[in-house]
């Protein structure tokens, strides 16, 4: 059984449950903070901003800012999540603006699968260029209970597409919960989301890439974050002013 075909079987049962059980679990193992000598900053090429500029890492990841930044900070996060979307409002802006533009700090992100939906989300904010990637995912955040209600809303139905075939239990699935409209709102037109959402292949990749990396680097919960490759170990009520007194620490000061 694929990775994408046992998602569907868990979202036939409980959806909400799946976008809920693994947010805000993050047991982080951190034993000591990371610490370093002040860095530099770093402009961007001429006529660039490091806000704007993105790239895809070999990890599936999208990669904000420097990509030869000496401070990386790597989360993990569910589209689906709560505690995903409040530090998207609460801090996600303040590490962009202050830490991200000094090219000291890289920031990438990269998706858990939390579920069918989730997933089908997952491509969705895949589906433009790769600078579309981090606003289609604050939007999904900020607008998180319009984006779920309609899957809990209709679940039987959600359920009935995903035992379609598959070029087409992912199309039929974003008709279901709403997510065309959405997305049309903010650039992504109805067509292009088909065609993504069509690839199969493309779609358990990022479901299988979840899976492995979650199991390697011990991913429990979401948000989850990284500082230079180590875990850090926070308070999931309020991650931001821990995570950034750790980015200071370690030398974006």
């Amino acid at each position: 059984m694929t990775r994408i075909r046992s998602l569907s079987l868990a979202a036939l049962s409980a959806p909400l449950a799946l976008a809920l059980a693994s947010c805000g679990s993050s047991d982080g193992a951190s034993e000591e903070a990371i610490s370093g000598e002040p860095v530099a900053a770093v402009e961007a090429p001429a006529g660039t901003s490091w806000v704007d500029t993105v790239q895809v890492t070999e990890s599936d990841g999208y990669l904000l800012g420097n990509p030869d930044a000496p401070i990386k900070l790597l989360e993990y996060a569910s589209l689906t999540c709560p505690a995903c979307a409040a530090f998207a409002a609460n801090g996600a802006d303040q590490l962009k603006e202050d830490y991200v533009a000094t090219g000291k700090v890289s920031y990438e992100l990269r998706n858990q699968i939390h579920g069918p939906h989730d997933l089908v989300l997952a491509q969705m904010v895949r589906c433009g260029a790769p600078e579309t990637y981090h606003p289609l995912s604050d939007q999904v955040w900020k607008n998180l209970q319009e984006v779920l209600n309609p899957v809990f809303e209709r679940q039987e139905q959600f359920g009935q597409a995903l035992s379609l075939p598959e070029d087409q239990r992912f199309v039929q699935a974003a008709q279901v919960a709403g997510f065309y409209d959405f997305f049309a709102a903010r650039g992504l037109s109805e067509d292009q989301a088909r065609t993504c959402l069509a690839d199969f292949p493309a779609m358990e990749a990022i479901a299988e890439r979840s899976d492995t990396q979650s199991r390697e680097l011990d991913v429990t919960g979401t948000p989850t974050f990284f500082l230079n490759g180590r875990k850090l170990e926070l308070e999931p009520t309020a991650p931001w002013p821990q995570i950034e007194q750790a980015l200071q620490q370690a030398g974006a000061r």
